[in-house]
């Protein structure tokens, strides 16, 4: 499903939200692929969350853990389940870190999970 994306983790301003939505500052993963990227406005991303026990048991929710390379500062979770489109010139605050090739793929087959394909 994600072929030649950007690997980049950035942090996007995602409020206002709706009901249970995902909200604030935070980083997200962008999961749009990079021909899209280069040319849209719109991108789709997967926001990352803090890690609880609670949420490391959803098959789609996909555990980071911190390092250097990816600037997370604590054990976080992908939350693929809330996933969305932000309009990336309207939400983009800052460049994070990158995630690995193996995190990206467990993404991608959570990705794969959540929309039957």
């Amino acid at each position: 499903m994600i072929l030649d994306c950007d690997l980049s983790e950035r942090m996007y301003n995602l409020n206002p939200v709706k009901g249970s939505e995902t909200g604030k500052i935070r980083p997200c993963i962008v999961v749009t692929n990079n021909i899209y990227n280069r040319i849209l406005s719109v991108i789709q991303v997967v926001p990352i969350t803090e890690w609880t026990e609670k949420k490391a048991l959803v098959k789609t929710n996909i555990t980071l853990l911190k390092s250097s390379e990816n600037g997370l500062t604590k054990k976080s979770i992908a939350d693929c389940l809330q996933n969305r489109p932000i309009d990336y010139k309207q939400r983009f605050i800052r460049l994070r870190g990158k995630l690995s090739s193996k995190k990206m793929s467990e993404i991608n087959q959570a990705l794969r999970i959540i929309f039957d394909i």
